[in-house]
């Protein structure tokens, strides 16, 4: 009974931590209103110097807002690309300093990279950020915590299509059109969270068309931060 038990709570544990969406760790917004035809357009790893302004300006051409979780050590290389997107509108969170898997860190280092790239989006981005997003959404028990001190709401998705592999443009767009959903959190990259000149053209190049098909299909692009008004 008791290998039970602690097999149990070695699955809950494992879940926790490797489930973006799961709530053992604390809260977390997994979804949006799935009552409506609404899709939360999200960017991770940025900023980018090639990927970042071309999604920038294909955002503002269709009129369609998104939230960026940037990396501070990303901001500090790229500081003009991050305030770019701050000054377009978009939404910035936290996304660590230094992009590291924050479940294998203790609750120094967990505090150490949220603040270092808080102070990173305040003082380049000119920005509060309201928004943090943990590196591949692995979490333990310290990262909430951590997190509710800076004020932040920890963010989760529902649909991710590896972009990061670079599978192809046309690939990357049936995926999210595969994926469509009421209140869903799209995943997209603009960076890569370990190469700050990571190639994630193919990512910028496929945008206009999930705009179009998402649109095409009924759905309205909704910024993040109505989850939290």
């Amino acid at each position: 009974m008791m290998e039970a038990f602690a097999l149990a709570g070695l699955g809950a544990l494992a879940w926790g931590t490797y489930n973006p969406r799961s709530r053992f760790f604390g809260r977390i917004i997994r979804h949006g209103d799935a009552s409506r035809p609404v899709i939360y357009l999200t960017f991770d790893d940025g900023p980018n110097p090639v990927a970042t302004p071309s999604i920038l300006e294909t955002l503002t051409c269709a009129g369609v807002p998104a939230t960026f979780f940037m990396v501070g050590r990303h901001i500090e290389r790229f500081p003009a690309i991050a305030r770019a997107t701050a000054d377009a509108g978009h939404a910035v969170g936290n996304h660590t300093w230094s992009h590291v898997k924050l479940h294998t860190r203790g609750p120094r280092r967990i505090a150490a990279e949220l603040a270092r790239c808080h102070a990173a989006l305040t003082d380049v981005a000119g920005v509060q950020p309201r928004f943090f997003r943990a590196p591949h959404g692995y979490r333990n028990p310290f990262v909430q915590p951590c997190a509710d001190r800076l004020g932040y709401r920890t963010v989760a998705w529902n649909v991710g299509v590896w972009d990061t592999s670079r599978p192809g443009v046309e690939i990357i767009r049936a995926r999210v059109r595969r994926a469509l959903a009421p209140g869903r959190i799209l995943l997209l990259h603009d960076g890569d969270g370990y190469d700050p000149s990571g190639d994630r053209r193919q990512t910028a190049q496929a945008l206009a068309g999930i705009i179009r098909d998402t649109r095409d299909a009924g759905y309205d692009f909704r910024p993040l931060t109505e989850l939290v008004a």
